[in-house]
């Protein structure tokens, strides 16, 4: 019987079995604390193989995180869909998503004071993360718009420095975030 790691294609499911490992990892030990010999481990294969979907630890990251925020920005943008007023969408989306990290271990992760370094240079680095922050602004294009570079930004910071609690999270986007937004066309 041949081994489902072994087939010549790249398998679509071999690389969410290892991208599943990792995030497991992630939540349990820390993104910093894991390498591949333990997603390797976790996902039932070889270092070899997890070497020939991602070149190294930080496209693993990275592909973890687009997978993860991919999915994220697609609930959120439905979430959001019936909020007519274009400021308040972008205030409900923000918190939506802030909402969603916190409530999935395997992201909130990310955000605990020893990997935060990381959510903070994906956070700036990521076309992908940067794109789900233009959706909830109606930016669709190839090249995300400063502001949902920013919007992204203040994302990852409230995950990485919370409020006390929702309501001060959502006054501080109203009285210092709505205000930047006003203009922002309806979708």
């Amino acid at each position: 019987m041949v081994s489902g790691w072994l087939r010549d294609e790249r398998n679509d499911a071999a690389v969410e079995r290892i991208l599943d490992a990792a995030g497991q990892l992630f939540a349990e030990r820390g993104v910093a604390e894991t390498g591949m010999a333990e997603v390797a481990r976790a996902a039932g294969c070889s270092r070899a193989t997890v070497y020939r979907y991602f070149d190294n630890r930080q496209a693993l990251r990275l592909a973890f995180v687009h997978r993860a925020a991919r999915r994220l920005g697609a609930e959120v943008v439905e979430e959001v869909a019936e909020i007519d007023d274009p400021v308040e969408r972008i205030i409900a989306a923000m918190l939506a998503a802030v909402h969603a990290v916190r409530a999935e271990p395997l992201l909130i992760a990310w955000f605990t004071p020893a990997n935060a370094g990381f959510a903070g240079d994906i956070g700036q680095s990521s076309a992908v993360i940067e794109a789900m922050a233009g959706n909830f602004i109606g930016a669709h294009g190839s090249e995300p718009p400063p502001l949902a570079r920013w919007i992204t930004r203040v994302i990852v910071s409230l995950l990485t420095a919370p409020g006390r609690d929702a309501a001060e999270e959502r006054a501080m986007l109203e009285e210092f975030v709505a205000p930047l937004l006003q203009g922002v066309p309806a979708t």
